[in-house]
């Protein structure tokens, strides 16, 4: 299974992924980290569905293991580039703290669920009761 938490930079990816974390066993891929551990500052968009797909072949390698990903995922080809079993759009901030990163944002078509506001512990409670209904666990 692999989880989706995708937004603007700033909107509250990481610390709802850490929330999620505490209670779900699973790996956990930060896009920021993995773009360290490839040396990779590249952000134009062919980079970012070159990131997609990295973080879709890193969640691919973990079988049996549910995995969240925390990443911008700016663009729906990126989005369907991973290709979630369950999607999570930050929808918590209009601008985040890159000028580029705002000007390729893209509000997704589908999305499984939406965050408004940044209350990570609510959220985080609501989900794993969403993921465990539908049986992706």
């Amino acid at each position: 299974m692999r989880v989706l938490i995708f937004g603007l930079p700033g909107s509250g990816k990481t610390t709802l992924a850490r929330e999620l974390m505490g209670t779900l066993p699973c790996l956990y891929l930060n896009g920021d980290r993995v773009r360290e551990i490839f040396a990779d500052k590249d952000f134009s968009l062919a980079a970012r569905v070159k990131q997609a797909r990295r973080m879709r072949a890193m969640a691919d390698m973990a079988v049996n293991i549910p995995v969240i990903a925390d990443f911008v995922c700016p663009t729906e080809e990126t989005r369907d580039i991973f290709d979630p079993d369950f999607s999570i759009w930050m929808n918590t901030i209009d601008r985040g703290r890159y000028e580029d990163t705002n000007k390729i944002f893209e509000a997704p078509q589908k999305v499984d669920y939406t965050i408004t506001s940044k209350d990570a512990k609510k959220y985080a409670e609501e989900i794993i009761k969403m993921i465990k209904n539908r049986k992706l666990l």
